[in-house]
């Protein structure tokens, strides 16, 4: 239960920044931006798989089924289970140009934290089974 906590407290910290983004605070504290400036580098390593990421990456937030809001609200949760302060950044100022509101952002964040508690308990039940069959 602790490991519950913890998972779905991960997801609540990172709403820090989020909040930081919406906001238009530039406060790397939590992790260093300057490092994402490095992607170049990354790019030019491995062109061909980089260019290839771009593209999903790019196709998959395009308006389809679901709209451009919904995927944005999508993306900023994911990267709060994921745990990646840049693509919280990145999802939360992109999302804040489309119009989605601070509640509706608070909102996606939070079933993040919920996503982030159940995963940590379906887990948690695995391990017991696995000290059951020791």
């Amino acid at each position: 239960m602790v490991a519950v906590a913890l998972k779905a407290g991960s997801a609540a910290a990172h709403s820090v920044n989020a909040l930081n983004a919406f906001d238009d605070i530039d406060d790397d504290h939590l992790y260093k931006e300057e490092y994402f400036k490095r992607l170049p580098e990354i790019k030019d390593l491995d062109p061909k798989s980089f260019k290839s990421f771009v593209k999903f990456d790019s196709e998959s937030l395009k308006e389809n089924v679901l709209d451009v809001k919904t995927k944005e609200l999508i993306a900023v949760a994911s990267a709060h289970v994921t745990g990646c302060p840049y693509c919280i950044n990145d999802h939360v100022k992109t999302a804040k140009k489309i119009g989605v509101k601070k509640e509706e952002l608070t909102e996606a964040i939070m079933v993040a934290v919920a996503l982030k508690a159940g995963s940590a308990m379906a887990h948690g039940i695995i391990a017991l089974k696995s000290y059951n069959d020791a």
